[in-house]
């Protein structure tokens, strides 16, 4: 299936390129809006002041001896200085490498080392500890510095004798195919591998994006609030599409404070993976859980929503009675969650794991449309994407503008390409793996329907093979029950056993408002994962999971482990996926047991 490209491009055109004609076509105009102290108050930054400081920026990098196609990393949360820096580097004729603020001091070492990092820039004093830790053995790595320390301020005035056309000239030396960053997969397996993508991978996908998203991302107006980590490519993705889409950045690193920030900024698209969306739902229904009336009226409220947008997508669309009940459930429930989440979005995009029918129908009847995609590192994020007026809930929509997908050998899904990269930085044999004759051999089971539409299965490698000889996707499993407010994380197993199983852990923010609302006393997740309550109410959970598959694929028995699965003890990587070979060699015993007579 291909979807014909909306734009030609120029082979000279680079990302300092689009921030370019950005100010040639809009010098006076809002590209970024910066947070206060108490995030309460954005001050606006017009495109001219933004490429003054980028500039500023980078003829400090240059005066630092930073070299056109030099590598510089940037280990940060989510914030201002993080774009400020991409487009400096950039600007600079050199090439960022993210690095996810989470990470080890192996993982530091290995990054630097494989990509050849010049200088390295990080957020804290801790972050420049865990690089130096890394360091020795580098001889590449000249210098850390270190952005709450001034990082940024240093630059700019090491760099004032360095000429405005120097970066001019810098700026202009990349071309489409030339590198733009080398992004390191967090991997569930092995190490990580170092993605290529190229400038041309950058322009070509947000120019397409505003051209088939405009409705999304360039109306009068736009306006999104990035939260997800910008060493992510999802997050990158965006913050260089806002260039030429002309739509407002803000940033938040804060996720405790998220629906303050999401309150003050105002956005008008968000940028997401599902567990937001699922946190979003189940708080609400949490907090309507403090009374058995309010429960029963959230509860109405939310199969309102659902079932009107369900309807939306019959001939004959809402009758006079559903839309009158959807009225009320908007008036007296709905808009109160829309307004959470700034009360101007219309839009959300969503990526990086299935989302769910039933969230899907609930967020569009509550007015927030969530566009589920699908994409990688690989494909410079997304390689599919549901559009406004043209959206199949439960898909990840037809191929992107310009890209095409097809399902090869076994139903993997293949994808080719402006926007596929160009191969893992030191590593053939992985890139001659990946790509064959102009594919990109995604790993991820899928199917296309009849109108193009992409339906994601699973991970091939991830496929379970029962005892019995059923083959078990485990993804749709594990995206159902953990819908549940009590679930965090699940891992389906049950590879070579006589039927399917299932390792669940508790979620410790919605825990305490469960408990409440179900009369009983406070407990720990170990005390809770015991309980006789909590087990009768996953049981019926799994129960409700298991409406959708047949006997054979269906989860018989769960165990609920005494602690969730985070990035500290190794079990979920930066971007939140269950590292599922740790755990299933780390709880091979409560595995077993499963299966115990």
């Amino acid at each position: 299936m291909h979807s014909p490209s909306l734009i030609t491009t120029d082979p000279a055109m680079s990302v300092p390129g689009l921030l370019a004609a950005r100010l040639e076509r809009s010098p006076d105009s809002t590209l970024v809006e910066r947070s206060s102290a108490l995030g309460s108050v954005w001050t606006p930054m017009s495109t001219r002041s933004f490429v003054d400081e980028v500039t500023a920026v980078a003829k400090g990098l240059v005066a630092r001896g930073v070299e056109p196609g030099d590598r510089v990393s940037i280990m940060s949360r989510t914030r201002y200085e993080w774009t400020l820096l991409d487009f400096a580097v950039w600007a600079a004729g050199a090439v960022p490498v993210p690095v996810y603020e989470t990470s080890s001091a192996e993982q530091v070492a290995w990054i630097l080392s494989d990509a050849g990092v010049r200088l390295a820039v990080v957020e804290t004093a801790a972050h420049a500890a865990v690089t130096e830790t890394a360091r020795t053995g580098l001889t590449t790595l000249q210098d850390v510095l270190v952005i709450d320390e001034n990082a940024v301020a240093s630059l700019v005035a090491e760099g004032r004798q360095v000429d405005d056309e120097e970066i001019e000239r810098r700026s202009a030396l990349a071309g489409m195919d030339d590198l733009a960053t080398i992004i390191y997969t967090s991997g569930t397996t092995g190490r990580p591998k170092g993605v290529e993508l190229t400038h041309g991978n950058f322009v070509s996908l947000t120019l397409e994006g505003v051209a088939g998203l405009g409705e999304v991302v360039a109306t009068p107006g736009a306006r999104t609030l990035l939260f997800m980590p910008l060493a992510h490519v999802f997050a990158r993705f965006i913050q260089v599409l806002c260039i030429p889409s002309g739509a407002v950045l803000g940033h938040t690193a804060d996720t405790k404070n998220l629906i303050g920030d999401l309150g003050t900024f105002r956005p008008t698209f968000i940028l997401s993976v599902p567990r937001v969306f699922e946190k979003v739902y189940n708080s609400a229904e949490q907090k309507a859980a403090a009374s058995p009336a309010r429960l029963r009226l959230f509860r109405w409220a939310a199969q309102t929503s659902i079932a009107f947008s369900r309807a939306q997508d019959e001939p004959r669309g809402a009758g006079v009675g559903l839309r009158a009940q959807h009225a009320l459930a908007d008036r007296l429930v709905l808009r109160r969650l829309r307004a959470a989440l700034g009360g101007a979005a219309e839009f959300a995009v969503s990526g990086g794991a299935p989302l769910g029918e039933r969230l899907g129908h609930f967020f569009r009847g509550l007015g927030l449309q969530v566009l589920e995609g699908y994409g990688l590192t690989e494909t410079t994020a997304p390689t599919a994407v549901n559009r406004p007026g043209a959206t199949l809930i439960g898909t990840v929509g037809p191929p992107f503008p310009g890209a095409s997908i097809r399902i090869g050998e076994g139903g993997e899904i293949e994808v080719s390409g402006a926007h596929v990269f160009r191969g893992y930085h030191n590593n053939p044999e992985a890139t001659a793996e990946a790509l064959h004759e102009g594919w990109f051999r995604t790993g991820d089971l899928g199917s296309l329907d009849a109108d193009g539409y992409l339906t994601i299965t699973g991970r091939s490698k991830e496929i379970i093979v029962t005892a019995g000889g059923k083959n078990v996707a485990p993804a749709m499993l594990e995206d159902r029950l953990r819908g549940h407010p009590l679930v965090s994380q699940v891992v389906v197993v049950g590879d070579g056993r006589p039927f399917i199983g299932a390792l669940v852990t508790l979620d410790a923010e919605m825990l305490p408002g469960w408990l409440t609302g179900h009369g009983l006393p406070p407990m720990d997740l170990a005390t809770a994962a015991r309980s006789n309550a909590v087990l009768a109410a996953l049981d019926r959970a799994v129960e409700r999971t298991n409406e959708a598959v047949s006997r054979a694929e269906s989860i018989r028995k769960i165990a609920v482990l005494p602690a969730d699965f985070t990035e500290a003890n190794g079990y979920l990587t930066p971007s939140l996926k269950v590292r599922r070979a740790a755990v299933l060699r780390d709880f091979a015993t409560e595995i077993d047991a499963l299966y115990a007579r």
